[in-house]
């Protein structure tokens, strides 16, 4: 009955976008010391703020063509995803390649409840990269806190300056306890993933 989790297309083009990503000359590609290789990338598709994200703001209604009116040149489609307690549907916004660059989801009254940067092709309210490391990033460990459920033993961040703005961050080789952040050395090497803008932090 179809992919359960992410969808046809959105699969179909994470795939792409991952092998093409490796050949990009838009992605760099940096090692710091005994951490973690960095991916990230200098092209910014699309700038998160505390207040929005490109031309999605609180205002914004929950439609695809109230989503493609604000993101001019981007399409959407809905798909299946993952949030930290639960799967569940989405609008997914695709850039003119292709690649998904955004997730949208709806509140209940109809507006827009929040908005998942999900390409490397992002900044972040202080220039985050999707890529980056905790400790690059310039965290701090008590911003932070343990994810739960589908996000278990990744690390959720606030970022400076932005309350309306979270970082969701894995932690590579991370075996547990998954009830609490993992030590500081495994923490400063964990990666950005994902970039959660809400309209109200």
């Amino acid at each position: 009955m179809g992919m359960p989790l992410f969808g046809l297309k959105f699969a179909s083009f994470a795939l792409a976008a991952s092998l093409l990503a490796a050949c990009s000359p838009t992605m760099d590609y940096q090692g710091d010391g005994p951490g973690p290789i960095e991916q990230t990338s200098s092209v910014t598709l699309i700038q998160i703020t505390n207040d929005s994200v490109g031309g999605i703001t609180p205002e914004t209604r929950y439609s695809a063509k109230a989503i493609e009116a604000a993101l001019p040149g981007f399409t959407t489609e809905g798909v299946q995803t993952a949030v930290e307690n639960t799967t569940e549907w989405a609008t997914a916004v695709f850039n003119s390649d292709g690649f998904q660059v955004l997730q949208v989801f709806k509140d209940s009254d109809g507006s827009v409840r929040e908005v998942h940067g999900v390409t490397h092709h992002l900044a972040g309210p202080n220039g985050e990269r999707i890529g980056r490391s905790f400790y690059n990033l310039g965290l701090n460990r008590r911003d932070c806190r343990v994810g739960r459920s589908l996000w278990r033993g990744m690390a959720i961040c606030k970022a400076k300056n932005a309350p309306n703005v979270k970082l969701v961050l894995a932690i590579p080789g991370y075996d547990g306890p998954f009830d609490q952040l993992p030590p500081d050395i495994a923490l400063q090497d964990s990666l950005l993933q994902r970039i959660l803008w809400q309209p109200k932090g």
